[in-house]
């Protein structure tokens, strides 16, 4: 997209306006009279749009836990020629076979500058991932780099999408209307929903958790009481916008791993009315509310929890999405950044802006961009150069301020791409970083 281009999608994105939280029954329309009254699904639908029901659940499933939203739209989702084979890029999906899990400690630079002309589906690079996306189980990762705004549109079949903005803003143009994502924020997209991506900046950097399983929901909160972590107003929804467009389209589909194409004679955004509670969301990661010790002990990263996919053993998720806020560390004779420890669960950490306390930054340290992997039992934590200086450090209040960092947890080991295993930004020497952990035990 032209400087021009990336001008008036700044100016679209932020003029938007929202529906305010997470799960809600919303409903929306962007012309008056649009959404029936009384009924989903009349004998004739308002100023002549089609009814029609995206279901992100099993129709049976309980309440609580059923996705759906119904659609009013100038032309159903199934006028549409067939479906054909597309290149996938760099693009991957579960089951991940191609290399086996490793037990190893990994760290990676930033993506490599992508080619002139990448948009965002282009730009998605695929670092590894478990379960099987046709059981509907498991996770992936995914990277992505682009410069171009995009003209077709994606939908994916497999999974919601998590959007982890790093550097650059996106502009989401979704069937259930118009998003803006800035570094900071993250975007939820539903599975199965359209969308496309326009830049707000010259480049856009990010992350990508793709999650098979069940939906993401926000943490139980438990004996923490009625409020904390990620507040559900927060999260917002988009209004209902359409657009009327008839001429080629192209619409990609990722259909069981696998990237499908079809040339549509007219856009499939084309929804002028809606409701529902299977929607796309946007959620500012600095409104998350950080609960901490305030007397001793760093405590468990589960409390830092922004969304939640649930598996079939309560607490044990199939993917966490887990962010490290700005906050302040008061703990008294107390270790203060995150200890060293052995994990059944798997751990991949990002970095958004600044530093982790648990890290090192500059050259070959963890930058924004960048990430680590840490599979299950794999022994982590504070590098030497943190440890010696916490170990001393004078233990008044301490403010966190200075990064954003967040980790995509999840119940099974993540299997690399083979183009994640040999890439030239993996970092070689990572092990280095706990070299000169000296032996202090004084019997």
């Amino acid at each position: 997209m032209s400087g021009t281009g990336n001008e008036q999608a700044r100016k679209t994105a932020e003029a938007l306006d929202h529906l305010s939280g997470f799960g809600n029954e919303h409903s929306s329309e962007a012309l008056p009279g649009a959404l029936p009254v009384g009924r989903n699904s009349p004998q004739r639908a308002p100023l002549g749009l089609y009814a029609e029901q995206l279901s992100g659940s099993a129709f049976t499933e309980p309440r609580h836990a059923n996705r759906r939203s119904w659609l009013y739209r100038i032309r159903p989702s199934a006028a549409h020629p067939p479906f054909t084979r597309t290149d996938n890029g760099a693009l991957r999906g579960a089951p991940f076979t191609e290399t086996v899990p490793d037990p190893n400690r990994l760290r990676w630079d930033p993506l490599p500058e992508p080619p002139r002309g990448t948009d965002f589906l282009a730009g998605l690079w695929t670092l590894g991932g478990n379960g099987d996306a046709a059981q509907r189980t498991g996770m992936a990762v995914h990277l992505y780099a682009a410069d171009t705004s995009m003209t077709r549109v994606f939908g994916d079949s497999d999974g919601e999408l998590l959007i982890v903005p790093q550097q650059g803003g996106l502009l989401l143009r979704t069937e259930f209307g118009l998003l803006r994502a800035e570094p900071g924020h993250i975007a939820l997209i539903p599975r199965g929903v359209r969308f496309r991506v326009e830049l707000l900046d010259a480049t856009a950097r990010g992350y990508v958790c793709e999650n098979y399983g069940r939906p993401f929901v926000l943490p139980d909160l438990g004996p923490i009481g009625a409020n904390g972590l990620a507040n559900p107003r927060d999260f917002l929804a988009p209004v209902a916008a359409y657009e009327d467009v008839t001429g080629p389209v192209e619409v990609v589909n990722k259909f069981c791993g696998n990237l499908w194409s079809a040339t549509y004679d007219h856009s499939p955004l084309d929804v002028v009315a809606w409701h529902g509670n299977h929607v796309p969301y946007v959620y500012d990661l600095r409104r998350f509310n950080v609960l901490g010790s305030i007397s001793y002990d760093h405590p468990d990263p589960s409390v830092f929890t922004v969304l939640t996919s649930p598996s079939d053993t309560p607490g044990l998720a199939g993917v966490d999405f887990v962010v490290f806020a700005p906050r302040w560390l008061v703990g008294e004779d107390t270790f203060r950044p995150p200890y060293f420890h052995r994990n059944v669960m798997s751990e991949y950490m990002g970095l958004i802006e600044g530093a982790y306390d648990a890290k090192t930054g500059g050259q070959g340290g963890f930058v924004p961009g960048g990430g680590s992997l840490h599979n299950m039992m794999s022994a982590h934590g504070p590098d030497r150069d943190t440890f010696e200086r916490a170990s001393s450090a004078d233990l008044v209040p301490q403010k966190i301020d200075d990064g954003l960092a967040f980790m995509f947890e999840t119940r099974w080991p993540v299997t690399l791409t083979p183009a994640a295993a040999t890439a030239d930004h993996l970092q070689p020497e990572y092990d280095r970083v706990w070299q000169g952990l000296e032996r202090h035990f004084r019997p």
